[in-house]
């Protein structure tokens, strides 16, 4: 089991978009082993690469009785209708704050395998599927915040004794 270090909120790599996997190799396995055994601890319901240091479009995922793992993800769908939910971050331990996401959500990419993947879900599984894809997008939930939120969520991350500096 490698349960992987997490990097927090002030980590540039949280904030740089991520490369797409180019290489299915041992090195792209250990990668997934890393994301499905830190995601598979409790009160965890998603984990996307760079928030263990890797800059690669990976991420995982567990909701209920569903883990799994998706390599280049790409978010290809979204239901129009929203709806304001508490949301909270590994990245930035917590801190939960209500953020806007579509009930229904779609990722398509692959596998190890280079074999197509698909994963649909509504609700919780749907808000972990944009959450990560945005994380792959240099985008953490804080940036969803309506203006005075954010201001607050800003500060208060800088405020945490887990807040990254240099």
């Amino acid at each position: 089991m490698a349960v992987k270090e997490l990097r927090y909120f002030g980590d540039p790599v949280l904030k740089t978009p991520c490369e797409p996997v180019t290489r299915l190799d041992a090195a792209t396995e250990r990668l997934v082993r890393d994301l499905l055994d830190t995601v598979d601890q409790p009160g965890r319901a998603g984990l996307a690469a760079p928030q263990i240091g890797v800059g690669l479009r990976a991420f995982s995922y567990r909701v209920g009785k569903q883990i799994g793992y998706v390599l280049n993800p790409e978010l290809v769908e979204v239901s129009d209708e929203v709806h304001e939910i508490d949301e909270g971050c590994l990245s930035v331990p917590e801190l939960w704050f209500p953020v806007v996401r579509a009930k229904r959500a779609v990722v398509r990419g692959v596998n190890i395998r280079n074999e197509p993947v698909t994963v649909a879900g509504e609700d919780v599984l749907a808000q972990c599927l944009q959450h990560e894809t945005d994380h792959l997008d240099g985008m953490l939930y804080l940036d969803r915040l309506e203006p005075e939120r954010k201001k607050k969520a800003f500060r208060l991350c800088r405020e945490s004794s887990w807040f990254w500096q240099r």
